[in-house]
């Protein structure tokens, strides 16, 4: 059976619902696409939570080296890596019980899909986070 990504509205709903977003992959640099798009959710009232082990805090937010490292529920795991290593992201997200896996825009894994399907987690791909903020939801 072929991917598809869920309905707008069922994007919509997603993100109305969306309390603690965990972004993989998140750079502490100012001109990466990551920490633009994270920036942007943080201004639309998204609580943003950096994965990466590499630095201490990005965005004003406390820096996780993973997934199981994040003392608080997830609602989402958005990824910003390349797409050989999404299944294994897809593995984290599910043992934390993350509801949704978002591969943004130019990423995708058809293992990480999978994975997501397999734990009853909503897998996303190739689609920008902060695209679909503003499309389905005008911005919160």
């Amino acid at each position: 059976m072929a991917f598809e990504n869920p309905s707008r509205e069922q994007i919509a709903e997603i993100l109305r619902n969306a309390g603690n977003i965990a972004v993989v992959g998140l750079s502490d640099k100012s001109d990466r696409t990551s920490y633009m798009v994270s920036r942007a959710m943080q201004n639309r009232g998204y609580r943003i939570i950096p994965v990466n082990p590499n630095a201490d805090e990005i965005l004003g937010e406390k820096c996780y080296s993973s997934l199981q490292d994040i003392p608080e529920p997830v609602d989402i795991v958005n990824v910003f890596r390349r797409s050989e290593y999404c299944a294994e992201v897809a593995r984290e997200a599910a043992q934390i019980g993350a509801r949704v896996l978002w591969l943004q825009q130019g990423i995708v894994s058809d293992e990480a899909a999978s994975i997501a399907d397999e734990h009853g987690m909503t897998a996303i791909m190739d689609r920008c986070i902060k695209v679909e903020d503003s499309i389905t939801l005008g911005g919160k």
